[in-house]
């Protein structure tokens, strides 16, 4: 297992990642998962032509601080004109540039954006070159395994892609028919990888310490980037570096689940305001108690809550009975 990833002029040690998740890797959430040991991480994805409309919803997406480096941006869109013009708006911001070419969302699809690129190799093409003319900075792309199960363009994308002169790949072994849904084909990460130069990043059902060692034991990956297994679990970094030094991994304790969860909303409210901070983190809040007794009524709870002070005393009040439990 490879215990650093080079893209580009990066280095990434250990080779673990924090993908762009739209409506979740905000600021916040992205210090929480540098803080347990994330090396490189993702803003959510943005749209090129609102950059160039200097859209007030997409600016907010960029919202950075000195704690958050290194620091990917994903852009989206389908025009390669206007991904090269927002790659150079937005260079002086980030580490690396990603363009997303995976996305399975309708309203991104039907813009020609995301996993619809899969189907317009020439396109692809276009894009990266325009792109790579465009910024000197690391260029990446992530990509599904194709439209449908008869429609699968990973290889021939990832030649591309180095062709083109990319510095990474990522791939989510899923077709845009799939959605989530079935298990991640890690076996496909394994073929782009034999096919091609460049490193390959995996991602994919990654909900533990233990699937980021199988995966990179599975696949041959050179780095693994983790998504839906981060949320309300930010110390999924922590225990996967545990496992790659050759410790045990040590699961948060009920105290600490507390702790950070009260200063995730403290840092929403310091982003957003009160009323966007309670409303954003009422959803987080779902996944940091899950698993735990009562889980199921706290959320009940929290959902009809819109002020701040009562949120922090019902997160208190039910963590301070689980520890006692």
């Amino acid at each position: 297992m490879r215990t650093a990833l080079t893209i580009g002029s990066l280095q990434i040690s250990p080779p673990l990642i924090l993908a762009p998740m739209a409506g979740i890797s905000d600021l916040p959430f992205r210090l929480l998962a540098r803080e347990q040991g994330a090396p490189l991480c993702f803003t959510e994805m943005i749209s090129a032509e609102g950059l160039k409309r200097n859209g007030k919803n997409t600016l907010v997406l960029l919202r950075s601080s000195s704690r958050d480096r290194p620091l990917g941006i994903q852009l989206f869109g389908g025009d390669p004109a206007s991904l090269a013009d927002a790659a150079r708006m937005v260079e002086q911001d980030c580490d690396l540039i990603d363009i997303n070419m995976g996305c399975p969302v309708k309203k991104v699809v039907s813009g020609g954006a995301g996993s619809s690129l899969l189907r317009t190799p020439l396109k692809v093409a276009e894009i990266i070159r325009s792109v790579r003319k465009a910024t000197s900075r690391p260029l990446t792309i992530k990509i599904r395994t194709g439209w449908n199960s008869t429609e699968q363009s990973f290889l021939e994308i990832g030649r591309i892609a180095e062709q083109e002169g990319c510095d990474a790949i990522t791939l989510h072994p899923r077709t845009r028919a799939q959605m989530f849904s079935d298990h991640a084909e890690w076996e496909k990460i394994k073929e782009l990888k034999n096919a091609v130069t460049l490193p390959v990043i995996g991602s994919g059902d990654i909900f533990s310490s233990q699937d980021v060692m199988d995966m990179f034991s599975q696949t041959g990956c050179d780095g693994v980037m983790i998504a839906r297994g981060a949320m309300g679990n930010p110390w999924i970094f922590r225990e996967a570096l545990q496992r790659i030094g050759g410790k045990t991994p040590s699961a948060p304790g009920k105290e600490e689940r507390h702790v950070t969860a009260v200063s995730h909303l403290e840092q929403l409210c310091e982003l957003y305001g009160e009323y966007t901070a309670v409303a954003e983190m009422r959803k987080h809040l779902s996944w940091y108690v899950k698993g735990l007794a009562g889980a199921a009524r706290f959320r009940s709870q929290v959902n009809t809550i819109g002020e701040k002070q009562q949120l922090l005393q019902k997160i208190t009040e039910f963590f301070t009975l689980v520890e006692n439990d």
